[in-house]
């Protein structure tokens, strides 16, 4: 038992020390992957942050946007004409999404709201597999612009290896942060959002449009999903396999919190690396697997202690 107990908790750390080089490999992988599940967790956010609405369809419009991109190029549609089409097809989808689920559900109960995006789900996913059908599709990544190949460095004694991918995936998840970050905090619109998401009434009352609001955030939420989707379908292949991935979203929300971006980044991050950490060091200890479980396994300890997450409001009820 005491040489099991070494095992668990020294000889991980002592790996670590004698090959520094794959320990940074190990955290720039568990970085990029963190990046990622960020921007699945920026949509959650988004919505969230400016309706108030759990959109547990954030997942399915990733693969969805991904699936449509690649299947207009595979029609012959030329490849950046297919990534505008794709936009606009996000747009027909948000001003569907309010028109046909929002506005019928104006001041329901959140958990209606909620079920009525489990139902936008299973249709997105049905109606996507009739059209584009259920086998995986290649990212046309090399179309677009996007880098391949990988950048070598000698880093501690020892060979590093960076996908430029990656790399292109680390600074585009930065410009589109700042760039909503921004949307938010300074721009009319953006504190038209919140007071949206405060109270529905109210913001009717002093003249926003809620329509106009809904569709404005949920075609951002729709962007940010191809954006992801992108990115992912270029690093594997792009299938309704990835929406299982768009959970890990879920414990990145927990430990940011629902209506923080920033939290949305930290969050990503933690479980990102935490995770690829666990994998590769503790997995082989344990039995492997640790990936699909651990980052649930963090969420669960943050409800614990912090439920509201590292950047959520703490929420005081008065009676």
């Amino acid at each position: 038992m005491g040489e099991f107990a070494y095992m668990v908790l020294i000889d991980p750390f002592v790996q670590m020390f004698e090959l520094p080089d794959f320990f940074v490999q190990v955290i720039w992988e568990g970085f990029v992957g963190g990046v990622l599940y960020s921007l699945i967790a920026l949509g959650f956010v988004l919505i969230f942050k400016a309706s108030g609405v759990f959109n547990f369809a954030q997942g399915i419009m990733v693969v969805f946007a991904a699936l449509t991109l690649v299947g207009l190029n595979a029609m012959g549609v030329q490849a950046h004409l297919a990534l505008v089409l794709t936009v606009v097809v996000m747009l027909v989808l948000a001003f569907s999404v309010e028109r046909l689920v929002l506005r019928p559900l104006v001041n329901q109960p959140d958990i209606i709201l909620f079920m009525a995006t489990i139902g936008l789900t299973y249709f997105l996913i049905g109606f996507g597999e009739l059209l584009f059908g259920g086998e995986p599709k290649i990212m046309i990544s090399d179309q677009l612009g996007l880098p391949s190949g990988a950048v070598d460095f000698d880093i501690l004694g020892g060979l590093v290896s960076l996908q430029k991918i990656d790399i292109a995936a680390i600074f585009i998840a930065g410009a589109m942060v700042a760039v909503l970050a921004v949307f938010f905090d300074k721009t009319r619109i953006g504190r038209a959002l919140r007071a949206v998401a405060d109270d529905h009434q109210a913001a009717l009352s002093v003249g926003i449009s809620l329509s106009t609001i809904w569709v404005v955030v949920w075609f951002t939420a729709g962007i940010v999903a191809l954006t992801t989707g992108i990115m992912w379908g270029a690093r594997s292949d792009v299938s309704f396999a990835l929406q299982i991935v768009a959970f890990k979203a879920l414990p990145v929300l927990i430990l940011g919190g629902f209506t923080s971006i920033p939290g949305a980044i930290v969050g990503g991050l933690i479980i990102g690396i935490g995770e690829k950490i666990g994998e590769v060091y503790w997995g082989p200890l344990v039995g492997g697997s640790i990936e699909s479980w651990l980052a649930y396994f963090i969420a669960l300890i943050f409800l614990m202690f912090r439920p509201q997450g590292l950047f959520g409001e703490k929420i005081i009820e008065r009676v």
